[in-house]
């Protein structure tokens, strides 16, 4: 039997959303699948310039709290986490350097609202070589009702 495939999901206010759930359900579905989440650092106000390192660990960790239960029952079994850094990309070439990874699902907040989308996030993580999925957030209230 062949070991499980190693997803890479990287979330953040879109990480316990219906799309996110429904996406890791769904591939969980096709064939044996082991999934980590990674929740970039979001540092506010003068943080993204003073310290942007240092600020917005303790709100990733409680998005991480919100979301490994629901994606985990998602996935019918134990999701892992952990928080990324602060730029997304990084938070990506970090984890798939670090880990082993054969697929990439990203979630977004819709088109308009989304930081990730406007700095074009899914194609330069496509450009890791791996395939990549993007789970899109169908309107704000969701995203943010999520965590």
């Amino acid at each position: 039997m062949a070991e499980p495939a190693q997803v890479l999901v990287i979330a953040h206010q879109t990480a316990a959303t219906g799309g996110l759930l429904d996406a890791v359900r769904d591939r969980a579905q096709r064939s044996p699948a082991r999934f980590h989440l990674v929740v970039p650092q979001q540092p506010h106000g003068m943080h993204k310039v003073v310290d942007p390192q240092d600020a917005g660990t303790a709100e990733a960790n409680r998005v991480l709290a919100a979301a490994l239960p629901k994606l985990s029952e998602a996935a019918g079994h134990e999701v892992t986490g952990s928080v990324g850094d602060a730029e997304p990309l990084m938070a990506i070439q970090d984890a798939v350097n670090l880990g082993s990874y054969d697929e990439i699902i990203i979630s977004t907040l819709p088109l308009g609202i989304s930081r990730w989308l406007k700095l074009d996030l899914i194609s330069k993580a496509r450009g890791l070589g791996l395939p990549v999925t993007h789970v899109q957030a169908d309107r704000k209230v969701e995203a943010t009702a999520g965590v």
